[in-house]
């Protein structure tokens, strides 16, 4: 491993801009990575891509998401509250480059499905569209919103209400392979990889030794 660099907080108060936000998009790891499509209320699509997901509970079973400031307006946020449904659809190494064009700032009346090439799909009677395309899908109910007063972020928080995965990806236990599935994850904002499980653990108690619990 090569030396460390050190940056302080004086020295990344004077980086240019993007160089800015690529460095502090990138310091938190991999992320989840999905399309979260909406319509509104006469029936006009959205898709856009969010790597802004995280776990708050399985029971009930739900999952935040969180988005910046307005302006510009964020039609995807406004379907949200005005529908009160929406999905998340994983992206997979055959749409991320049609999922990452989704980001493009498109006027309201262009839906993204259509500029992409991405399919909507309509299925058990859920208002929101899913993408044809993906492999997992979730259909989420819209719970609620928390304003983050401190940069003006606002969280979007969901219940799961359906989900719709392959049947060989869903392991005895309730794991979901999402390898399996083709499931891709990201770092930063432009950079999207393939993953491969190092392991699987059992659950850790005191003065017991983890074993590997990977089932085939």
């Amino acid at each position: 491993m090569s030396k460390k660099t050190i940056i302080c907080s004086d020295e990344l108060d004077v980086l240019e801009k993007q160089q800015r936000v690529n460095l502090i998009n990138s310091l938190g790891g991999f992320k989840s990575v999905a399309l979260v499509g909406t319509a509104d209320s006469n029936g006009n699509t959205n898709a856009a891509i969010f790597s802004s997901f995280f776990h708050i509970g399985a029971n009930p079973p739900l999952i935040g998401m969180i988005f910046r400031p307005s302006p510009p307006e964020r039609d995807t946020m406004r379907n949200i509250i005005e529908t009160g449904f929406y999905t998340i659809n994983h992206i997979n190494e055959s749409i991320y480059k049609q999922a990452h064009q989704t980001s493009a700032r498109y006027d309201a009346d262009v839906s993204e499905f259509d500029a992409t090439g991405l399919t909507p799909e309509y299925k058990n009677n859920f208002f929101a569209p899913f993408v044809a395309e993906s492999n997992v899908q979730l259909g989420i109910e819209y719970k609620d919103k928390i304003e983050i007063a401190i940069n003006n972020t606002t969280i979007i928080i969901g219940e799961i209400i359906q989900i719709h995965i392959p049947e060989d990806c869903l392991l005895e236990d309730g794991f979901v392979n999402l390898e399996k599935a083709n499931t891709i994850t990201t770092s930063g904002l432009d950079s999207y990889h393939k993953t491969t499980q190092l392991d699987r653990l059992s659950y850790a108690k005191p003065n017991k030794e983890v074993t590997s619990i990977i089932q085939n």
